[in-house]
């Protein structure tokens, strides 16, 4: 692993959506509206409308690692507030390749499954804290593959038979052939993201978990800021298992898994609502998540977590929060592969507020 110096700094004057994370309904109000009054410069067509930040550092695949542990050692320190450039391996660590084919599947040693770049070791970190993390930008970075792997996936009593597809991408691709007659649009993002748990044990990173974890949301991508609550000193976050394509469930067990490049941002928060699962948010919704070994429970934790949260930053009654769940709240199944392991996500449409 290797960091870039850092020069002059990242800049004093950036401004984070993270900055905007949690604030008071009457602060975004007042932005708003100084925001309304305003006269709005004509964009340049040629400009892009957003532009991704430049990394002040950069993070390789020399030294990956796949579990989760307070006693692994940091690839990287950088301040509160830095902008990380990271290379992801595909999930299989170099077991399956463009050669692979179905009788080698037999062979894949689910031990090396998941290789994670990171630790990142995050200056100012502590149990208690908040780590935002902004996804500015994940790139496809060449082939992929998805696969069938007997004892494997939601319906893995059913499909007993391995199977493999590769599916070959240029870097930046946008989209990829299934077969002749169907294509599928690209939507890559980290299938597995996380800080260190609190514990000496050496933690496999199949399931999800409070600290993040195989979550494999594809709503975790470009544009999402993800918070993830603390557990150890420098919170020490980990990415990988790169999706480039993934439905709600990931139902067979795979999605397309191949490299990536992303460029995330990284910010120590105070944890002001005292989140204990990984929350995240785009300009369009607020999201919660809610892991447990049932669909059932885990559901029941998701919606648990979102009245909390509309209780707290929009000042609803517990009962007024409960029913605009049922009129507002969108339930989505994240991960049902890690059997008996479940996530479930429930996103709030951020339109529905008005000024308060």
């Amino acid at each position: 692993m290797f960091r870039l110096p850092p020069g002059l700094g990242f800049p004093a004057a950036r401004t984070s959506r993270t900055a905007r994370t949690l604030p008071t309904a009457l602060t975004l109000v007042a932005a708003m509206a100084l925001a309304a009054c305003e006269i709005q410069p004509i964009p340049d067509e040629d400009e892009p409308a957003s532009q991704v930040p430049a990394p002040d550092f950069t993070l390789g695949t020399e030294n990956t690692h796949n579990r989760w542990s307070a006693t692994i050692p940091p690839q990287l320190t950088v301040p509160s507030g830095s902008v990380v450039e990271v290379w992801t391996k595909e999930a299989s660590d170099g077991q399956i390749t463009e050669s692979t084919v179905v009788d080698d599947l037999a062979d894949i040693d689910f031990g090396l499954i998941h290789a994670l770049t990171g630790p990142i070791q995050v200056e100012g970190a502590s149990p208690g804290d908040l780590l935002a993390v902004t996804v500015h930008d994940v790139q496809v970075e060449g082939w992929g593959w998805a696969t069938i792997l007997p004892g494997f996936g939601f319906l893995a009593d059913e499909f007993t038979e391995p199977w493999i597809r590769g599916f070959p991408m240029e870097s930046g691709a946008t989209e990829v052939a299934f077969n002749e007659n169907i294509t599928i649009p690209l939507d890559p993002f980290a299938g597995v993201m996380g800080v260190a748990p609190a514990t000496d044990s050496m933690l496999v990173t199949i399931p999800p978990r409070a600290n993040g974890g195989n979550m494999d949301n594809r709503y975790m991508k470009t544009g999402a800021t993800v918070y993830f609550p603390v557990q150890v000193e420098g919170a020490l976050f980990s990415v990988g298992d790169a999706h480039a394509a993934q439905g709600d469930g990931e139902v067979s067990g795979t999605a397309i898994e191949a490299p990536m490049r992303l460029v995330l941002e990284i910010e120590v928060m105070e944890n002001t609502r005292g989140i204990v699962e990984p929350q995240y948010e785009t300009d369009d919704y607020y999201a919660v998540t809610g892991f447990a070994t049932t669909i059932d429970e885990a559901a029941r934790k998701a919606t648990r977590y979102m009245i909390d949260y509309l209780v707290a930053e929009h000042g609803l009654t517990r009962n007024e929060a409960y029913v605009l769940c049922s009129l507002a709240g969108d339930l989505k199944i994240s991960e049902t592969v890690d059997v008996p392991h479940m996530l479930v996500s429930m996103h709030m449409p951020k339109g529905i507020f008005g000024a308060q």
